[in-house]
């Protein structure tokens, strides 16, 4: 027979779990979530980098370009 002490132990351990278990979800969901910005962020680059060699451009045009793309970065 339970006593109430042993199912308030019970219910504590219920919600230990509860929480642990979200703070995994979390955990795993910030972890994606860098994983995309750092992607992101190594696309954009890419394509900065890309068009610095443009030629048909001015080096004014050319830069202004990269430094909006590069400002897409998040």
């Amino acid at each position: 027979m339970k006593t109430p002490e042993d199912e308030e132990f019970e219910r504590i351990e219920r919600e230990q779990k509860r929480i642990n278990e979200e703070q995994e979800k979390l955990r795993s969901e910030l972890y994606l979530y860098t994983v995309v910005q750092i992607t992101r962020n190594q696309a954009i680059e890419e394509v900065a980098q890309e068009i610095e060699k443009f030629k048909g451009f001015g080096e004014d045009t050319i830069a202004s370009f990269t430094v909006y793309i590069r400002s897409m970065k998040k």
